[in-house]
């Protein structure tokens, strides 16, 4: 890759912010939902306050960012892109939603081409459908249908993120979540790390309630009683033994109940996004919205009619200051100033691949190739 001026470094800072919505340039007011958005009256109550969803979803210290993408794609072409028409769209800032899908930054495969990030980690959540990522340290890999990606940028790693449309006979229908994840002020410059979570390690752990409905919960991190996440990445804030850090989705049966266990100390988010109807601690909580909880307490939890579902993101707070550009979060404008500088220096390792939106072969199944040249695959 040819060296980039000063402002081309920029203009790509600023492209890659908007890559996957990034954080906001400052946090805004969220709306008010039934709460008011205000403290609870008691302290008692594990509801602090309930809000509408917005985009990205809004998290607490120390998560910096959430979205969840939700796009049912169609049969895919000769290119693994959409065998649809694309006319009528915004290619390369394709966010629009058209016929239930986009594109986002791509222009032939959906998905979110070369882009940097600094300061901070990047959980990928893949429910359905599949992700090819490619990045500066010469990993990649295919992953998907459960899997999970943990990836520390730490002082620098460009990635590309490209959804492979790979059925040509049906649909392509894609759900993620991608998480951010703060690293505190000693590890903001620590070395990059890939890391990937097969499905079949991560644990499905099912509880019944008193009339026998079932609740899955299945952990990215964290524990539930003696049952364990996989391991983060070594400096991860979620390494840390007093971190508490929990990542869940957590799904009821209909009418199913679930006591969500206190987490003293922690900053605690549920986000209800599937079903009819969800009760916590006596609240009634619309579809799509986020409910605050303290830590502190148990939180009871009551499924509406339907298959009930709500993401659970938890942890103690770093307590740090934050200072965000596009995909780089620090601590200082100067750190941010210093970052821009590195990567027009530096893109952070280069680009190894012959193309900022590259995809790996429809047949190639799921796979991961680490930097060193390794070569994994799921049970």
């Amino acid at each position: 890759m040819s060296k980039l001026s000063r402002r081309q470094a920029l203009k790509a800072v600023a492209a890659a912010g908007a890559v996957t919505g990034c954080l906001p340039s400052s946090r805004s007011k969220e709306a008010r939902g039934p709460m008011q958005g205000k403290q609870s009256k008691t302290k008692t109550d594990a509801v602090i306050a309930v809000t509408p969803q917005s985009f990205p979803w809004q998290t607490s210290d120390p998560f910096l960012f959430c979205v969840h993408h939700d796009d049912h794609y169609p049969r895919g072409n000769d290119r693994q892109g959409p065998a649809a028409s694309l006319s009528g769209r915004n290619l390369g800032q394709d966010f629009e939603g058209k016929d239930g899908w986009r594109m986002y930054h791509g222009e032939i495969v959906p998905g979110f081409p070369m882009h940097p990030h600094r300061g901070f980690e990047t959980v990928t959540v893949v429910r359905r459908g599949l992700l090819d990522h490619s990045d500066s340290m010469g990993a990649t890999a295919r992953y998907g249908r459960g899997d999970v990606q943990w990836l520390t940028a730490g002082r620098g790693i460009q990635h590309a993120e490209m959804f492979p449309l790979t059925e040509r006979d049906h649909d392509n229908p894609l759900e993620l979540f991608q998480i951010w994840l703060n690293l505190p002020i000693r590890d903001k410059m620590a070395e990059p790390y890939f890391s990937m979570l097969w499905s079949n390690t991560i644990p499905k752990h099912v509880v019944r309630d008193s009339e026998g409905r079932t609740v899955e919960i299945v952990m990215t991190a964290g524990h539930y009683g003696d049952v364990r996440a996989p391991a983060p990445p070594p400096s991860s804030w979620a390494a840390h033994a007093d971190s508490n850090v929990a990542i869940w989705t957590i799904k009821l049966a209909p009418h199913a109940r679930f006591t969500l266990p206190a987490a003293p100390g922690t900053n605690r988010s549920l986000y209800f996004f599937r079903g009819q109807g969800l009760d916590v601690d006596g609240h009634a909580i619309p579809y799509n919205h986020r409910v605050e909880l303290r830590g502190e307490l148990d939180a009871a939890l009551t499924a509406g009619p339907e298959e009930t579902e709500a993401l659970l993101l938890q942890g103690k707070p770093i307590g740090e200051p934050v200072v965000h550009y596009g995909p780089f979060v620090m601590t200082t404008r100067e750190e941010i100033r210093q970052a821009i500088v590195d990567y027009q220096r530096t893109q952070f390792g280069g680009w190894p691949w012959a193309s900022a939106d590259p995809v790996h072969a429809r047949e190639e199944g799921r796979f991961a190739r680490r930097p060193d040249g390794k070569t994994e695959r799921p049970a």
